[in-house]
């Protein structure tokens, strides 16, 4: 079933509509570079800047590389509980500095520690190099708040390729006993790479996130395994293994998203699997529409107002 936007998405919709449309007429090839730039662009949408106690930009020092991070705290002499964030943008685009409107009504609403963690990106590192960063921080995030107090509860939360991430960490949770996870938070997540579900077709054009999109993204991002089914399978949380060993979830869904159904399906089969989930579907928001503060104030404010309730009623 295809979704209805809501008519506050209107003047923006016509306005990608348009640029899309453009795009093709003139034959522009995207790239990665242009992706970025793109998504970047969305950051004048997100005006609203909370202020937090304390940010502090640090990293991880590895072997041969860094991981870059961003530690936001409210309170940083309270104990609190520690959100790891990794952020969206097909695998391919998304950065610590477009992020952080969202990392601080994190922080200031939910009244945790956030750590805003700048994994590496496709087409330049494909898979698994993001998700390997990613699970590195979450394993080693204690090393980042000498300066935080916290209470050691630890959440997960990610939009779209980070809610990917996510639930990937999730589904690896439970077999490498390393990582430890209380709960997950994910926003529109994408979970199935092999890009079955309905709303691929039925959301797939006119909503800003196309299914070519989707499909340009995932080929960047598995490069040269991307045509292996049964190797996008085994990278699907939607397709591997769900058992109630894996942690509490919050599940937020857009009705007007390609990705709605496969995020549904996934809150199904946590549920059938025993798992404690809630789920919240945004019958009139696109993917991306915490991205759009500014147009969708209320429903992110609605968003915000519910991962606050998620993360007080297990950490009271």
């Amino acid at each position: 079933m295809r979704g209805v936007a809501s008519p506050k998405l209107d003047e923006f919709l016509q306005q990608a509509n348009q640029n899309i449309a453009l795009a093709k007429k003139n034959n522009i090839q995207l790239t990665p570079a242009l992706a970025r730039e793109n998504l970047n662009k969305l950051g004048g949408l997100m005006s609203e800047s909370v202020a937090v106690k304390y940010i502090k930009d640090k990293y991880w020092q590895l072997e041969d590389r860094i991981i870059p991070a961003r530690v936001y705290s409210p309170a940083p002499k309270q104990a609190l509980p520690v959100m790891v964030h990794f952020h969206g943008g097909g695998h391919m685009c998304g950065s610590i500095e477009l992020y952080d409107p969202i990392c601080r009504h994190l922080a200031q609403k939910a009244n945790c520690v956030v750590i805003s963690v700048d994994y590496r990106l496709a087409p330049e590192h494909p898979y698994p190099a993001g998700l390997d960063d990613c699970e590195y921080a979450l394993i080693h995030y204690q090393e980042l708040l000498d300066e935080v107090n916290h209470n050691g509860t630890v959440t997960i939360i990610g939009d779209s390729a980070g809610g990917a991430i996510c639930s990937g960490l999730s589904m690896r949770s439970l077999s490498n006993p390393r990582i430890h996870i209380d709960q997950q938070i994910l926003i529109y997540p994408s979970v199935d790479y092999t890009m079955s579900s309905d709303s691929i077709k039925s959301n797939g054009s006119g909503f800003l996130l196309e299914t070519p999109r989707v499909k340009w993204y995932f080929q960047h991002y598995f490069q040269h395994n991307a045509h292996d089914v049964d190797y996008i399978k085994q990278a699907s949380p939607l397709l591997g293994p769900i058992t109630n060993k894996l942690p509490r979830s919050l599940v937020f869904t857009a009705g007007c998203d390609p990705l709605r159904d496969e995020g549904v399906a996934y809150v199904n089969a946590l549920k059938q699997a025993g798992v404690a989930v809630e789920h919240h579907q945004l019958d009139g928001m696109i993917h991306a529409y915490m991205l759009l503060h500014d147009l969708v104030e209320q429903e992110c404010l609605e968003t915000y107002l519910s991962i606050a309730h998620f993360m007080q009623t297990k950490t009271q």
